[in-house]
C-alpha cells in the first residue's frame, strides 16, 4: 500500500485531550477503510504564520500512514468537514523516517542547550 504523511491543523480554542482525540478519531477513519496509522505525533499549539479563521495558533497534528488511496480520500474528506480542523496537508512519501519528526527533533534540540 501507498505511504503517507498526514499534518492536520485543529483550532486553538480546543483542549489538548480535545487534540489528541482528533488524532485518535481520523485514525480510526483510516483503519475502517482498510490501512493502518504508522506513527502519531501531536506536536502542541504553535503560532501561525498568519490568521486562519481569525484564529492566530492552531493544535498541529501528524500522522504517518500506509493506507489505499480511498482510505486517505474519506480521511481527508472527513477532516474537511469537521468544524474543528482548519487546515489539512496530505504527502504521498516513498519511505519512512525512523525516529520522530523534525518538529520533535527541535524541541529535543532546545532542551539539551538550556542544561
Amino acid at each position: 500500500m501507498p505511504l503517507y504523511e498526514h499534518v492536520f491543523i485543529a483550532r486553538q480554542d480546543l483542549s489538548n485531550a480535545q487534540a489528541e482525540s482528533l488524532v485518535e478519531h481520523f485514525s480510526t477513519v483510516l483503519a475502517d477503510n482498510g490501512g493502518k496509522v504508522v506513527d502519531s505525533e501531536y506536536w502542541g499549539v504553535k503560532t501561525m504564520a498568519y490568521k486562519i479563521n481569525k484564529n492566530r495558533k492552531g493544535h498541529y497534528a501528524f500522522l504517518r500512514s500506509d493506507a489505499p488511496a480511498p482510505a486517505v480520500q474519506e480521511m481527508e474528506r472527513l477532516m474537511r468537514l469537521h468544524d474543528d480542523v482548519m487546515r489539512v496537508l496530505t504527502i504521498k512519501v516513498d519511505t519512512h523516517e525512523e525516529g520522530p519528526s523534525v518538529q520533535m527533533q527541535k524541541r529535543d534540540e532546545r532542551e539539551n542547550r538550556r542544561r
